[in-house]
């Protein structure tokens, strides 16, 4: 996991403009050179603006402290699995969240209150097992927002077919329409 990792440095890219969430893309570039020197750098596409860091060794580790290091990990293989997947699982929710959170204000005038109402629980539960670390109890929560959030558009093709003027049931036809044969 990165909290274990040994910290080698880090800059900041700075001078990105206000974006949207998920909006913004930063390419991130790692080299490492023969002798050992890392270098990362960081450049957001939109602005061209780009950072970079150099990092020489300042002394590495020694072959008993890497198979230290190497079982240790081996150790804990399955626990940072489990992490991984925790991780995994409440980045997928936030995310979840986010996206509907954005189409509950975007259609909360077009769909019943009760939806609206509907979707806000699911909403807070998801929140509320997301600020535990039970993947099980998340991936529910999470089905269940998924659930809520698609009566919205159970409602609006409901809403969009009551409006329809008389169409048939064939559904694929062109409507019918006026023309005028003109003869040469």
């Amino acid at each position: 996991m990165a909290s274990d990792n040994k910290s080698l440095g880090e800059f900041e890219l700075v001078g990105i403009p206000p974006a949207p969430r998920g909006m913004p893309q930063i390419e991130v570039t790692f080299d490492i050179d023969a002798n050992g020197i890392v270098t990362v750098s960081a450049k957001d596409k939109a602005t061209s603006k780009e950072q970079q860091i150099t990092i020489r060794s300042s002394g590495g580790l020694s072959e008993n402290e890497i198979e230290n290091m190497v079982k240790e990990a081996e150790l804990h293989a399955q626990k940072d699995q489990e992490r991984k997947a925790l991780i995994d699982i409440k980045n997928n929710a936030d995310t979840t969240i986010y996206s509907i959170e954005k189409s509950v204000n975007e259609y909360k005038d077009k769909v019943s209150s009760e939806v609206v109402s509907d979707i806000e629980k699911a909403i807070s539960d998801l929140r509320s097992a997301m600020a535990g670390d039970n993947v099980e109890e998340i991936k529910s929560k999470l089905e269940t927002a998924n659930k809520a959030v698609s009566k919205i558009g159970e409602h609006m093709s409901k809403g969009s077919g009551d409006s329809s003027s008389g169409g048939s049931a064939g559904g694929d036809q062109a409507p019918e329409a006026e023309y005028e044969e003109v003869k040469k």
